[in-house]
């Protein structure tokens, strides 16, 4: 295989890439890799993958699809850590007695 060859049309097929992180959709390959997995990868090696045949741009619906629902995951992650947070507030002794003597 001719190197030149190779890394020119893994240019061009960057070139054709819009996203900065598209979303690829592996492709199954003889040596184990699974098919129909979506993934967001940088768009240098999203036109690797589209050169060496190991993944497929996603379709535009595939890809707000698999976005919405990482959006959905992230945003129960972090209502779930502000959730588990305890808030203390710590008042000064003396106060404490005033507002009792007070009360």
């Amino acid at each position: 295989m001719d190197l030149r060859i190779y890394y020119q049309k893994i240019r061009d097929k960057r070139a054709e890439i819009t996203d900065e992180f598209p979303i690829v959709v592996s492709e199954e390959t003889q040596d184990g890799g699974q098919g129909g997995t979506l993934t967001e990868v940088s768009s240098d090696l999203a036109a690797k993958m589209l050169v060496d045949g190991t993944a497929h741009l996603a379709t535009a619906d595939e890809a707000t699809q698999f976005r919405d629902k990482h959006a959905k995951l992230r945003k129960a992650a972090e209502d779930e850590r502000a959730a588990s947070k305890v808030q203390v507030t710590l008042i000064p002794k003396e106060f404490l007695e005033q507002v009792r003597r007070k009360g």
